[in-house]
């Protein structure tokens, strides 16, 4: 009889996951902020100097973010920026000499394939000339 109780989604059991009201809410507060923001911006051109403005603007968007970043979708986006973070240390950059001989190599094939198509061209504008200027 002691039976633990299943969520019937498994999904919503997770760590941390917002039922779909509360991340509805915040996915509205979050385009609220946004909203204030941009009309509040057009509205008080001529009652705020330029820099309260920004400075409410960055306040706004800020707490926009902020509301977006505690939604699953936020919280998703946070764990893969953070997941990416962890994988770019794990890479081994190349040194300077590496990066100026390639770089040199790459440059040098640019060339070369350039001056053979150049010598196709010409070959094919000569042929193509041969051509047109017979007469029959």
């Amino acid at each position: 009889m002691s039976k633990e109780i299943q969520p019937k989604h498994p999904e919503t059991a997770e760590k941390g996951v917002k039922s779909k009201g509360a991340n509805i809410a915040l996915w509205v507060l979050a385009i609220a902020f946004l909203s204030v923001a941009a009309v509040g911006n057009a509205y008080f051109a001529s009652h705020f100097t330029f820099v309260v403005r920004v400075l409410l603007l960055v306040v706004l968007l800020v707490g926009a973010v902020v509301f977006a970043a505690f939604t699953n979708q936020g919280q998703k986006a946070i764990t893969f920026i953070k997941e990416s973070r962890h994988e770019l240390r794990k890479i081994v950059w190349p040194t300077r000499q590496e990066s100026t001989q390639t770089t040199l190599i790459v440059g040098a094939v640019c060339v070369v394939v350039a001056l053979a198509l150049w010598g196709i061209d010409s070959i094919i504008v000569s042929v193509v000339t041969f051509l047109t200027n017979l007469r029959f």
